[in-house]
């Protein structure tokens, strides 16, 4: 399975608003998906989420489809920085652990 770790950092907290929109059609998009586990976590301007797929293809197809697209062409608008990492799991990792491992990798979406 593959486990996708999100980081973003908001350039000013009241983008949370924003960004807690997206994440609502985000989130409704995902319950059709094959998505097996997501959950997030975030405060201020720094936000997480993890999301674990029975397969890249699945994931991928999600990633460049309907409000998660739309999210990420406008990424640009609310994120100062946007960090992802995929790994193999076959669960979640603890969130201490998650946000360590994606925030100090170099996989930089956007600056």
């Amino acid at each position: 399975m593959k486990l996708s770790i999100t980081y973003i950092e908001l350039k000013r907290p009241l983008y949370f608003f924003s960004l807690s929109m997206q994440a609502m059609k985000i989130v409704k998009q995902l319950k059709f998906t094959t998505c097996k586990k997501n959950k997030n976590i975030g405060f201020w301007t720094k936000h997480y989420t993890m999301t674990l797929w029975e397969d890249e293809n699945s994931m991928k197809e999600f990633v460049r489809s309907g409000a998660h697209l739309e999210a990420m062409k406008n990424s640009s608008k609310i994120a100062k920085e946007i960090k992802v990492l995929t790994i193999d799991s076959d669960g979640f990792l603890p969130w201490k652990e998650a946000k360590n491992r994606v925030v100090n990798q170099k996989n930089i979406l956007r600056n």
